[in-house]
C-alpha cells in the first residue's frame, strides 16, 4: 500500500480507476466490458493490468466470492491532485497560471463549464 502514495498510474491504469471510481467495485469482466466499448482491448490484458494494480497497491481484490471483485484503494481526489502536481511541476514548471491557461485554451469548453469556472474564480477572489 505504501507504493500507491507515490505511484502515478499509467494511462491504462487510469482508465480502470475511472471505471472503478464510478462503479465503486467491479469484476474484471465488468471493467473489461466498459473498456471494450471505448477501445479494442483483450480480456486477459484487462485482467493482467488489474492484477498488477493490486500488486502495486492501487486496487483491492475481494476473493471471498467465485468472481473476484475489485475496489480502488486510491481516491479520485488524491489521484487527481498527484497527477496535477506532477504536470504542474514538470510540464508547466510550477506555473499554475500556465496550467490553467493551457487547459482553457483548448476551446472545447461548454457554456456550463465556463459559468462553473467563472463562479469558482469569483469565490476564489472573495477568500
Amino acid at each position: 500500500m505504501a507504493k500507491s502514495k507515490k505511484y502515478h498510474p499509467t494511462e491504462s491504469e487510469m482508465e480502470i480507476l475511472q471505471i472503478l471510481w464510478e462503479k465503486e467495485q467491479a469484476t474484471v469482466r465488468e471493467v473489461h466490458e466498459v473498456m471494450e466499448a471505448v477501445k479494442d482491448t483483450g480480456y486477459t490484458t484487462t485482467l493482467k493490468t488489474m492484477q498488477n494494480m493490486t500488486d502495486k497497491g492501487l486496487l483491492e481484490r475481494d476473493t471471498d466470492t467465485r468472481t473476484h471483485v475489485y475496489r480502488p484503494l486510491l481516491s479520485r481526489e488524491k489521484t487527481q491532485e498527484s497527477v496535477l502536481n506532477k504536470m504542474l511541476n514538470g510540464l508547466f514548471k510550477g506555473s499554475e497560471s500556465n496550467l490553467v491557461m493551457g487547459a482553457l485554451s483548448r476551446k472545447e469548453l461548454s457554456k456550463e463549464e465556463i459559468i462553473e469556472i467563472q463562479n469558482y474564480l469569483k469565490q476564489f477572489e472573495q477568500e
